[in-house]
């Protein structure tokens, strides 16, 4: 009984706290009562043997936090038991092998692990991998409880964990705390991979799932009178490495690199020891946008690669490491992979418009620019000025052709080149799927108009920007010359 009588009479402990039925035999049913008693049936419920007295150490009256049948074994089973209202906070964790004759404890006394045990669980694929909720935070161990680590990934807090739930599908573990909401760890995979070999070697890469590209989408208002504010998976492709030992000595950078051995992209690099999961992109690099009065925002990122195998080139010191890394459609998709293809080929386009762009503004910006330094070092009244000025301004004008000079983007109604352009690469990058006819016409139409304004600029250049050249000749004056495209690629490599 308890120590005084209410409406719940809570205070007597009678509940059965935690039920598991085996995953290997249905007619296995564990039960763990909040006043120490843990009971096994073999038989669906017709008989119960109550073996907590086999648990050695165990005091009586101990509450069974957790009780989870093996779903490798029948036999096997681990129980957690609280006593923290008895002043002990040790986490009480035993497996048994055999129905719960015999036990031995999972969590040694020398562990590290602090906090008492509110959950325990074994893996649906690893049976020695084990994760284990306390009142201080996650555990997890590699060897069926020799040794625990506590888990920090995330910045996730010294927190209870009350539940723990291992996605049957995703590979992703769930785990439910005390007051600070679901947290999910994605693939947990890496886990299953790292043996005891891996962890004597200096680095290595460990394999996690195949990287799937989620299809683009957006948010909207959908809480109602309420709001919830989560974080999304990170959207690009984990990278999973292993370092007995922090690394010092030497430079240390992830490439990743195409099918040709080319290096596309360079991922930052994590030095700390043990395991150590950095994400890349998946994006190329972003397109050269000549400068305007406003950003470019629908440019302002790379397309993501196409659906293959990559490499990722680890380098510490003198010491490099490689992996292959296999990225996916959304199996959500709609579009296929050579749809992926044409759409990635479009991008291009764009993006060569762009670029080409990028250096027609560079060569008339720079043509005004120093057709008005020229203009400032004469006299008001020599007539050489007013001919440089009126030059600059008409390279300016051409400029204007191909970019907006007017701050406030869309609300000034202003759209040249540039951001026509702009908005067609970032309709592209949208949407993954085969581009339309009329997106492929329009990527031919701009370069067209682009081509007429260079074609005009070269005009004035060879005319009257030649014109004035020789006039600035006869005043011992530098001449004006346009940067050439070989100039500009080398100052603007990709």
């Amino acid at each position: 009984g308890g120590v005084t009588v209410d409406n719940s009479d809570a205070e007597t402990h009678t509940t059965i706290y935690s039920i598991s039925e085996s995953p290997r035999d249905a007619q296995v049913i564990w039960a763990g009562t909040d006043d120490g008693n843990l009971q096994v049936t073999r038989d669906a419920g017709k008989t119960w043997t109550n073996v907590v007295s086999n648990v050695s150490g165990m005091p009586k009256a101990s509450w069974v936090s957790w009780v989870e049948a093996s779903r490798f074994d029948a036999a096997t089973a681990y129980a957690a038991f609280d006593r923290h209202t008895f002043g002990d906070m040790a986490p009480h964790v035993f497996k048994t092998t055999d129905y719960g004759k015999t036990w031995t404890p999972v969590v040694a006394e020398t562990s590290g692990v602090r906090g008492y045990a509110h959950v325990i669980k074994e893996d649906t694929v690893k049976p020695d991998l084990l994760f284990l909720g306390t009142e201080f935070g996650l555990w997890v161990s590699l060897d069926g409880g020799k040794q625990w680590a506590q888990y920090k990934g995330g910045n996730f807090p010294d927190v209870a964990v009350r539940d723990i739930v291992i996605h049957p599908r995703e590979s992703d573990l769930v785990i439910a705390t005390h007051g600070r909401g679901i947290w999910i760890v994605d693939d947990i995979s890496p886990l299953r991979k790292l043996t005891a070999e891996m962890l004597t070697q200096d680095a290595v890469f460990i394999q996690g799932r195949a990287t799937q590209q989620r299809l683009n989408a957006s948010g909207g208002w959908a809480e109602g009178d309420a709001a919830y504010s989560g974080a999304n998976p990170v959207d690009g492709a984990w990278i999973t490495y292993y370092q007995a030992k922090r690394h010092i000595f030497g430079k240390m950078k992830i490439e990743v690199l195409d099918a040709n051995g080319k290096v596309i992209d360079t991922v930052p690099a994590n030095n700390r020891r043990g395991l150590t999961r950095v994400a890349w992109s998946m994006r190329l690099k972003g397109a050269q946008v000549p400068p305007a009065a406003t950003a470019a925002f629908q440019a302002a990122f790379g397309p993501r690669v196409l659906p293959g195998t990559y490499t990722v080139r680890m380098t510490r010191g003198d010491q490099v490491y490689t992996t292959q890394l296999a990225i996916q459609l959304d199996p959500r998709a709609t579009y296929t992979a050579e749809d992926r293809k044409l759409q990635m080929a479009a991008v291009e386009r764009v993006k060569k418009v762009l670029k080409d762009m990028s250096f027609d503004v560079d060569q008339i910006s720079g043509v005004r620019d120093e057709l008005a330094q020229r203009a400032s070092k004469l006299p008001a009244s020599d007539p050489l000025r007013a001919q440089l000025t009126k030059l600059s301004g008409q390279a300016d004008e051409i400029r204007r052709k191909i970019v907006a000079t007017k701050e406030g983007g869309a609300v000034t109604g202003e759209e040249r080149l540039r951001e026509k352009t702009a908005n067609l690469y970032g309709a592209l990058q949208s949407y993954e799927g085969r581009p339309a006819d009329y997106q492929e016409a329009r990527i031919d139409s701009l370069a067209h108009e682009l081509a007429d304004v260079a074609a005009s600029f070269n005009a004035l250049a060879a005319k009257d920007l030649a014109e004035a050249n020789t006039a600035l000749a006869k005043k011992k004056m530098e001449p004006v010359k346009p940067i050439t495209r070989e100039e500009w690629e080398k100052a603007n490599p990709e």
